[in-house]
């Protein structure tokens, strides 16, 4: 089974085009918050996080293929590093935000922030889904498709990568970096070579202390699987296959 983790500020909506093309049972979690209910009590912290996907990978019979974008990556970065026994393969992509020195980007850095925070996602509410899918299409994501992610951002997900954020200052490492070795998973890290939010030279390194392969995706952003499914669909689909 291949399972799919998103990233922030997004739905698992994001894996469906790229899904479809693949020829292998798979499924697409939500993460707790978005684009679903935030269950009563949860803090929306990295920690747990973690513990919500470790729980979720637990109920499948088997060791699965884990494949994360942006947050989701994290997560299965700390996954892969303190929890292989769930694994079979791994991939994740922004594999500079488990770097030791990594600094967060300038719209972690407003999350963070009390008060800028909330004030930003306060603007984006009073904005039109199409005003809010502007930036998303500046990253090469399709008009519909960011729409659809702009009209998904509601005060549960803001709420959320809010509380996300502020957990993990001043960098993942800070609180991951100790498990971080090569993993008993096999593993990959994408590197989008258009991506703002990424940066090669560490990317190269965090692949490296996994004992992971490192692939280019070359002229894609950030986010790679709206903007060419097709294309990463054979990506993960090569990788799986390479290594079982």
């Amino acid at each position: 089974m291949i399972v799919f983790v998103h990233g922030v500020p997004e739905t698992a909506a994001i894996w469906g085009s790229l899904r479809s093309r693949l020829d292998a049972d798979s499924v697409a979690l939500s993460l707790p918050g978005f684009g679903c209910a935030r269950p009563s009590g949860f803090g929306a912290t990295k920690e747990e996080y973690v513990q919500w996907l470790v729980q979720s990978l637990a109920a499948f019979d088997e060791p699965v293929d884990l494949v994360g974008h942006d947050w989701g990556a994290g997560l299965t970065y700390r996954v892969a590093t303190a929890h292989g026994e769930l694994l079979r393969s791994w991939c994740a992509d922004i594999g500079a935000i488990m770097h030791p020195n990594y600094v967060w980007h300038d719209f972690a850095r407003i999350w963070q922030t009390p008060g800028d925070g909330e004030a930003f996602f306060q603007n984006q509410q009073s904005l039109a889904a199409e005003e809010r899918g502007a930036v998303y299409e500046m990253f090469g994501v399709g008009h519909d498709d960011a729409v659809a992610m702009g009209d998904a951002t509601d005060e549960t997900m803001g709420t959320c990568i809010l509380n996300l954020y502020r957990s993990a200052t001043p960098n993942p490492y800070t609180n991951w970096g100790a498990d971080f070795a090569p993993t008993h998973a096999p593993g990959m890290v994408l590197f989008p070579t258009e991506d703002p939010f990424d940066d090669e030279g560490a990317s190269l390194e965090v692949a490296t202390m996994l004992g992971a392969r490192h692939t280019r995706l070359e002229g894609l952003s950030h986010w790679w699987p709206l903007q060419d499914p097709r294309r990463g669909a054979e990506v993960v689909h090569e990788f799986i296959r390479s290594v079982h």
